[in-house]
C-alpha cells in the first residue's frame, strides 16, 4: 500500500494551509478537516492511506478520533500532532495505535522524516501481506493437501471447522501420512498467520534435552549454559506450536507440558520467573495413544487436553484413488525443484504405481516420483522407471493366485485403452484368455482333441468350433 491520500485535520488554518502546500507539492493527494466530526465523516466518504490529526480539536478530540480510525479504518497510518503540554497525551495516543507524533511547533523536514517512514512501513506491510497470502494459498486445503477421495474429505471437514478457532488438535496416522503438513495448513488458515510456526520432534531429541529445548534456560542453569535460551514456547509465542511425535515424551516432561496447558505460563530451567504465554498446541503421533494411556506409558489427563479436536489420518493404501493426483503433483514439485523439463507418467506406470503396497506412505510415494524424474532419460515414465517397485511386483507374484494374475494382467491391459470407444470388451477378452488356454491343453496332450476336449470340461465340437474361429493351428500347436 503506497501512501497516496492524507487526511489534515486541525482546528488552526495556518496549519491546514502550511501542510496541505507542502504535502501537494510531495506529489500527495491532500483534504483538510477543521474539526473531529468533519475529519471522521471524511474518513468515512474517501478513505485515507495517513491522516495527521491535532489532538485537541472541536467536537471530536484527536485521541477519540484515532481509536475510531483504529476501528473502522485498521490499514491508515495515523500522526497524531501535539503541543508541549499535553506530551502525555502524545505518549497515549502511540499506546492507542499512532504511528508516530509531532510537537508542534515543528519542522516540515521532521514531517517529511515521519511520512518516508511511513511508506518504508506500508511497503514492508504490503509485502508481509503477499506473504501471508501466498503462504495461506501454499497451505490451503486441496493445494499441498491432495486428495478427493472419502477419507481425505472427513479431514478436510474437519480442518475447516477447527482452523479458525484456538483449539488443541491431536492428528493420529503412520509415518509418512502428512501430519506436519496438516498441522500447517491449521496454522496458516488461522487467525495466527502471520505470527511463528515452531515445529519439534519429540522422539528426535534426547530425553535429557528435551525439557531444555521446550523451556529453554537461564545463564548459569548447568554447566555450558553462558547465555540464556529462550526454548520453542517461547519461540512460538503468539503463534502455533506443533508437538510431533507427542507419544514419546517422557511422563515426567508430560507433567511440566500439561501444567503450561493449564497456566499458559512457563519458567525456563534455572529461573524462577514465571512467563506469561499464548501458544496454540498441534500434536502428532504415529502410535496408539489411547493405548499408551491404558499402559500408563502416558498420562490419561495430558491426553484429554490434547485430544480435544482429533484428526486422523487415512494411510496411502485406503486412499488409492489419490494417487494419480499425487502423482502430478510430486512430478510439477520435481520438476521445479531439479530444474528437469516436464514429465508426464505413462498409464503402465499409474497401474504399477497403485497397485504397490506404500508402506511409507504418502513420503514414499513423493521420494519414488523424485528419484524417477531425475533419472528417466524419457519425457514419459514407464514401468522400468521404477525398478523397486518392479521387484516388489515380481516377489509378490511368485505367490499369486491365477485369478489375482489375472486380474493384475487385465487392468494392465484395460489401462492402456479407451474404454469409452470399445462396445466388444467381452468379447474380445474371452478371445484373449481362450486362445493362449486351448493352445497350452493341446501342446499337453500332443493334438489330442478328444483329450483336450476332455480336461477343458467342453464338448469336442465346441473345441472343434473354437479351434476354427480362434483360427488356431492344431499341428503346430499355436
Amino acid at each position: 500500500m503506497a501512501i497516496k491520500r492524507i487526511l489534515v485535520a486541525d482546528d488552526e488554518e495556518s496549519i491546514r494551509w502550511v501542510l496541505s502546500r507542502a504535502l501537494k507539492k510531495k506529489g500527495f493527494s491532500v483534504d483538510l478537516a477543521e474539526d473531529g466530526k468533519q475529519a471522521l465523516s471524511m474518513f468515512r466518504s474517501n478513505g485515507y492511506d495517513l491522516a495527521v490529526l491535532d489532538i485537541k480539536m472541536p467536537g471530536i478530540q484527536g485521541l477519540d478520533l484515532l481509536k475510531q480510525v483504529q476501528e473502522e479504518f485498521p490499514e491508515t497510518l495515523v500522526v497524531i500532532m501535539t503541543a508541549e503540554s499535553t506530551m502525555e497525551n502524545a505518549v497515549m495516543a502511540m499506546k492507542n495505535g499512532a504511528y508516530d507524533y509531532l510537537t508542534k511547533p515543528f519542522d516540515l523536514d521532521a514531517l517529511d522524516a515521519i511520512i518516508l517512514k511511513a511508506q518504508k512501513a506500508a511497503e514492508v506491510s504490503d509485502q508481509i501481506g503477499h506473504l501471508k497470502e501466498e503462504l495461506q494459498e501454499q497451505y490451503s486445503f486441496g493445494r499441498s493437501i491432495i486428495g478427493n477421495s472419502q477419507p481425505m474429505q472427513e479431514v478436510y471437514k474437519t480442518l475447516g471447522r477447527v482452523a479458525n478457532s484456538d483449539v488443541t488438535v491431536l492428528v493420529t496416522g503412520e509415518s509418512g501420512t502428512g501430519k506436519e503438513l496438516i498441522a500447517r495448513a491449521i496454522h496458516f488458515n488461522s487467525q495466527r498467520l502471520g505470527k511463528p510456526f515452531v515445529a519439534i520432534n519429540c522422539a528426535a531429541i534426547p530425553r535429557e534435552l528435551l525439557e531444555n529445548e521446550l523451556f529453554g534456560h537461564e545463564r548459569g542453569a548447568f554447566t555450558g549454559a553462558t547465555d540464556r535460551k529462550a526454548g520453542k514456547f517461547e519461540q512460538a509465542n503468539g503463534g502455533t506450536l506443533f508437538l510431533d511425535e507427542i507419544g514419546d515424551m517422557p511422563l515426567e516432561l508430560q507433567a511440566k507440558l500439561l501444567r503450561v496447558l493449564q497456566e499458559k505460563e512457563i519458567t525456563r530451567t534455572g529461573g524462577s520467573q514465571t512467563m506469561q504465554i499464548d501458544v496454540r498446541i498441534v500434536a502428532a503421533t504415529n502410535q496408539n495413544i489411547a493405548e499408551l494411556v491404558e499402559e500408563k506409558k502416558f498420562r490419561e489427563d495430558l491426553y484429554y487436553r490434547l485430544n480435544v479436536v482429533p484428526i486422523s489420518l487415512p494411510a496411502l493404501n485406503q486412499r488409492k484413488d489419490d494417487i494419480p493426483s499425487l502423482v502430478e503433483f510430486f512430478l510439477k514439485r520435481s520438476q521445479e525443484e531439479l530444474g528437469v523439463s516436464a514429465i508426464e507418467c505413462s498409464k503402465e506406470a499409474l497401474s504399477l504405481l497403485k497397485r504397490h503396497n506404500w508402506p511409507g506412505n504418502v513420503r514414499e510415494l513423493e521420494n519414488v516420483i523424485k528419484r524417477a524424474t531425475l533419472l528417466s532419460p524419457n519425457h514419459i515414465l514407464m514401468p522400468s522407471d521404477f525398478p523397486g517397485l518392479l521387484s516388489n511386483q515380481s516377489g509378490k507374484n511368485q505367490d499369486e493366485s491365477l485369478e489375482g494374475l489375472v486380474a493384475r494382467k487385465l487392468e494392465n491391459s484395460l489401462a492402456q485403452m479407451d474404454l469409452q470407444e470399445l462396445d466388444n470388451l467381452y468379447e474380445m477378452v474371452l478371445h484373449q484368455v481362450e486362445r493362449p488356454l486351448i493352445n497350452i491343453i493341446l501342446q499337453q496332450t500332443r493334438g489330442n482333441q478328444v483329450r483336450t476336449a476332455e480336461i477343458l470340461g467342453i464338448n469336442r465340437n465346441t473345441l472343434r468350433k473354437k479351434i476354427k474361429t480362434l483360427e488356431i493351428d492344431v499341428k503346430r500347436g499355436s
